[in-house]
């Protein structure tokens, strides 16, 4: 009896503690929504330190944004109206309050330059950009990619030597002189590629406006006259962008695939007798995967940024060429909201990575 009674209380002892440890386990859903919250608040932070970046920016700045809007011959009972009316009297912690309020409902202004409203702006040329910089990225993926590893692969051979002058080149050569130089060699002497701008004059207006995307909505119309014309003037600013993208991408792949290489189980692979692509593609690249991505999402935003130059260079219509053209007329509504989309640009890439890692990588989960 006694030897029953321990036998029993020693299981509804044990019973107790699975139980506790059990009611201790958060349950599954509580977990996702506390991450899900936390994401929330992190974006929501971001977006917060972006909005109060660009407001400093554009009170920063030693451009006067009513002359902006008015021009430099104005009365001062006019100059005071619309001083007023922008509310740069009030005190700066309303002013920025306002500009939150403003964005939240999606108004970025109207632009001193066109007269129209940023976001209409926008949503007209920043497809061209995009369009630019996917081409452009792709052109780096392809290439960057294989030139990284295999210069990894074949370390102190001519192609390592070579992936090393192209990186070191990328690098150092500024973008806006090859632009130049490009269209000098291809266009001004063989005349390969098309002049700036997106399309000849020619062919505009043969194509509606669908996706934004001149390539795709032409393709989708059976415009090939014009897909062929935009292909031709896209074509080089897209490599050239796609060039600097190599450089750095290539280099970053060289670096992580020797990495990997030196690990152990690579070592173990090449004893059982595995070949070498086999070994370097199946096994090493897939833990280099992870690391590529947060590359690949860097290297996009920073074609958007090096688009701003590029874009300038060829008279491409998109936002890099909106915001200089911004810069050069004072329109601080148009350098605000430009930056703002970047910014964005920047966050979304950002998230995506994330829900990316998690899909390639286990163990984040």
């Amino acid at each position: 009896m006694a030897s029953a009674d321990l036998t029993s209380k020693g299981q509804a002892s044990r019973r107790s503690r699975e139980g506790g440890f059990a009611d201790a386990a958060p349950h599954p859903l509580l977990s996702l929504l506390r991450r899900l919250a936390g994401r929330v608040v992190a974006v929501v932070t971001t977006l917060l330190g972006l909005l109060f970046l660009t407001f400093s920016m554009g009170r920063l700045l030693p451009a006067d944004p009513v002359l902006a809007i008015t021009g430099a011959e104005v009365s001062k009972e006019v100059y005071d109206r619309v001083y007023n009316e922008l509310g740069l009297g009030e005190p700066i912690w309303m002013q920025f309050l306002a500009y939150v309020g403003k964005i939240a409902t999606g108004d970025l202004g109207t632009s001193a330059t066109t007269g129209q409203p940023i976001l209409t702006d926008l949503m007209t040329i920043f497809p061209a950009t995009i369009e630019l910089a996917v081409i452009a990225m792709i052109i780096g993926a392809i290439i960057g990619i294989p030139l990284g590893i295999t210069a990894a692969v074949r370390r102190g051979t001519i192609i390592d030597h070579i992936a090393r002058i192209v990186a070191l080149a990328g690098h150092s050569i500024p973008i806006f002189w090859t632009g130049l130089m490009a269209l000098f060699v291809f266009y001004a002497k063989l005349k390969l590629v098309g002049a700036s701008g997106r399309i000849d004059v020619f062919y505009e207006g043969l194509v509606t406006p669908m996706t934004g995307f001149l390539l795709i909505d032409a393709a989708i119309q059976g415009q090939w006259d014009v897909f062929y014309n935009a292909l031709g003037h896209i074509i080089l600013p897209a490599a050239i962008l796609g060039y600097y993208s190599v450089a750095y991408i290539s280099r970053m792949s060289r670096s992580f695939m020797l990495e990997q290489l030196s690990q152990e189980y690579i070592i173990t692979a090449r004893a059982k007798g595995l070949g070498t692509r086999k070994v370097v593609w199946r096994h090493a690249f897939r833990n280099i995967r992870v690391q590529l991505l947060t590359i690949l999402a860097l290297t996009f935003g920073g074609l958007l940024e090096g688009a701003v130059l590029i874009e300038t260079v060829f008279g491409w219509p998109g936002l890099g060429q909106y915001l200089t053209r911004g810069l050069q007329m004072n329109d601080m509504n148009v350098v605000m909201g430009s930056v703002l989309t970047i910014g964005a640009v920047f966050l979304t890439i950002n998230i995506l990575s994330d829900v990316l890692y998690r899909i390639l990588d286990p163990r984040t989960r």
